[in-house]
């Protein structure tokens, strides 16, 4: 998490070999306010007994449906979402609450143009968590904060979010998906976190998501490790450190 202070020059010349790590002291004066100085800032002021936070952190994997698990995870202090967070339909199964979202510029806009005919309408009012991909995702974060149009590139005057011609290209960049990010974030905040639609071993028996139509395998990419990432799930879960949900 960067603010305006951290984008010094010798941050920036750090940074600049990786792709889409760029800070731009203009957006991130932008976030500088009470409103972004902490993920749960509504903590105090909950009428909570326990001082512990419970988070449910929950990803679209094909494993949710049928699992009942909607209560569960509306149950929990805190619940995380991600991507084409589908919900309507799926309660039973997901659950209705969402206090956090997390997303991409990429996987937003993928999510609006994927995901309409299973019901995706766009990000929940809520708090969110923002991960940059690129240098131009700061970009549109700052149109989007500030009701403005977009300065420069290939959005430049459009609205971000409502914007229908953002168009994906995935070279050789490498980074965690979004879902493992969002599930870092929360390990590093919440007391006690629970991971629900996250790859399993098992992941060949469920569709990519909770709600296809039809069975769809799981995609792999190369600007992703999934396999990586679902064997660090599997630690994780063996150390005590989250609780993964698993039919088996």
């Amino acid at each position: 998490m960067q603010w305006a202070k951290h984008a010094t020059r010798e941050q920036h010349q750090r940074l600049s070999r990786y792709p889409g790590a760029h800070a731009l002291v203009e957006t991130l004066s932008v976030l500088n306010s009470s409103a972004n100085w902490q993920m749960l800032d509504n903590w105090k002021t909950r009428d909570n007994k326990s001082e512990c936070r419970r988070c449910a952190l929950v990803g679209n994997g094909g494993i949710l449906k049928n699992s009942k698990k909607g209560k569960e995870i509306d149950s929990h202090h805190y619940v995380f979402r991600t991507n084409g967070a589908v919900i309507k339909g799926f309660e039973q199964d997901v659950g209705s609450r969402t206090t956090h979202y997390t997303f991409s510029t990429n996987t937003l806009m993928n999510s609006i143009q994927s995901y309409a005919g299973a019901g995706y309408r766009g990000p929940p009012e809520t708090r969110y968590i923002f991960l940059p991909d690129h240098d131009r995702d700061y970009l549109l974060m700052k149109a989007a904060a500030t009701h403005t149009l977009v300065e420069s590139g290939r959005e430049k005057g459009k609205k971000f979010l409502r914007s229908n011609t953002l168009k994906t290209k995935y070279k050789y960049i490498y980074r965690p998906s979004t879902g493992a990010t969002m599930l870092l974030a929360a390990l590093h905040t919440c007391d006690q976190v629970s991971a629900y639609g996250f790859m399993t071993p098992d992941y060949k028996n469920y569709s990519d998501h909770y709600y296809d139509s039809s069975y769809h395998p799981v995609g792999f990419y190369v600007n992703h490790d999934l396999r990586m990432e679902m064997d660090l799930w599997q630690q994780l879960h063996k150390a005590g450190l989250i609780r993964l949900y698993m039919r088996n």
